[in-house]
């Protein structure tokens, strides 16, 4: 082995939830009644000249708190490293588990024990993905070159939130829509690039890594299982190259959806899922080869406190919502997360934000239903550089707006936002340290 040789490995585990499971975290939409496609997580791990940096995308809409933490911490126990070189991202399909273990315990105490997934299916899912990750690095993979591509995707993103003269929320433009006014206006603040990320041994592809800013809705909430447009764009570009393992992940989509091409109808599926699949072919045709070595790789790590909303910070009033039996299910649900999420502050967790880098290449993987100004921020803070985001790491916070948003009404920054505006300064501020670590350039 070549003492300055980049190494990897894939691996790919079957997290499809069974017939019966809760779906989605807003507890809205009904449980599993069949399985339109599987779900998966994908991960790779790069071996460079410190620790295992282990990144993985799963099919789910949300692994938040303590049991994102639990997840990255079997991972890492099965590769050798630590958990601060783990970071494990979600799509945020609808049609999907999520995994909250101590907002779970608090709706035990509640009378709602398994209403907010399927507590034996949960486990056995990070069971199967941290022993596909242990047999993953028993077969580590060469690398002479990496390769970064970006490419417009057209006619699938849309900003939701469309503003009135005022400067105010006017109309919210979801990840369907069937308002005129919704369609006709402008795509708004997007980021319409994918970035792929690949990794090639003497010219031959080995994984693909894709990133793009939306939510993947087209149509949900009827019981059918799926990845949806982006799982069905990933697999549409796997055919393509079968020879090719490829993994996705969601960048900062929290105020970004497909509501200006899609009115929800079955055969709007496939029609986002093929124009994304196309962002990705573009993407890879447009792909420059770079010489990569074990010693290019880094990973830097910013902790950080986000801080709660006023609305999280009444702790009475979270728990008399949780506790309201004549309360809505969706919202007695939401309520445990508010309130781990405030347990967790008053606790001073911190939630560390990553930085991967290779050559000119920089990853940043962030908590939440990030809104895409700050992907377009990082951008801008990195100049010269090829700079991707993903976003959906530790799900506890719920959407986080910026500063300006929290103003201007509409969905994202109300009750469903558990962080304060004071929230754009920390993870701006997280975001410039990281990248100022390696240059910056």
């Amino acid at each position: 082995m070549a003492a300055d040789q980049l190494h990897i490995s894939v691996f790919q585990a079957d997290v499809t939830p069974p017939l019966g499971a809760p779906l989605c975290c807003d507890g809205g939409v009904k449980p599993a009644a069949k399985i339109d496609d599987r779900l998966f997580a994908r991960g790779i791990i790069l071996y460079g000249t410190g620790k295992p940096i282990v990144m993985v995308a799963v099919d789910w809409v949300g692994i938040a708190a303590q049991g994102w933490e639990e997840w990255r911490r079997e991972i890492a126990k099965a590769v050798g490293t630590d958990m601060d070189h783990v970071t494990v991202n979600t799509l945020h399909q609808h049609d999907a588990p999520e995994y909250d273990p101590t907002a779970n315990k608090l709706l035990g105490a509640a009378g709602l024990g398994g209403k907010l997934y399927h507590e034996a299916f949960a486990k056995e899912a990070i069971a199967k993905v941290v022993q596909a990750a242990r047999e993953a690095a028993k077969k580590q993979i060469a690398v002479t070159h990496m390769g970064i591509g970006k490419a417009m995707v057209e006619k699938v993103a849309s900003n939701r939130r469309i503003l009135g003269p005022d400067g105010k929320v006017k109309v919210m433009r979801l990840s369907s829509s069937k308002i005129p006014e919704a369609i006709a206006a402008p795509e708004g603040t997007i980021d319409p690039y994918l970035k792929l990320l690949s990794f090639w041994k003497d010219g031959v592809p080995i994984v693909m890594i894709s990133y793009y800013a939306t939510h993947p809705q087209s149509y949900y909430g009827q019981g059918a299982v799926s990845s949806d447009f982006v799982g069905m764009a990933r697999m549409l570009h796997e055919l393509e190259y079968p020879q090719i393992r490829h993994i996705h992940f969601n960048g900062a989509g929290g105020n970004v959806a497909a509501g200006k091409y899609n009115d929800g109808s079955p055969e709007r599926r496939p029609i986002l899922a093929k124009r994304l699949a196309k962002g990705m072919q573009d993407a890879l045709e447009a792909t420059e080869w770079i010489p990569v070595k074990a010693s290019d790789v880094r990973w830097d790590v910013q902790p950080v406190v986000l801080p709660p909303s006023k609305a999280v910070l009444d702790e009475a009033a979270t728990k008399a919502k949780m506790g309201d039996e004549k309360a809505a299910q969706r919202s007695r649900l939401s309520a445990s997360h508010d309130l781990n999420f405030l347990n967790m502050y008053k606790e001073g967790r911190k939630i560390p934000l990553f930085l991967l880098s290779i050559g000119k290449a920089r990853v940043l993987f962030m908590p939440g239903e990030l809104f895409v100004e700050y992907q377009l921020a990082a951008q801008k803070m990195a100049p010269g550089n090829w700079v991707a985001m993903a976003a959906y790491g530790d799900y506890s916070p719920g959407y986080i707006g910026t500063s300006i948003a929290y103003t201007q009404g509409g969905y994202e920054t109300g009750p469903v936002s558990r962080t304060a505006p004071e929230v754009e300064g920390v993870l701006m501020d997280g975001m410039k340290q990281l990248l100022a670590r390696n240059g910056g350039k």
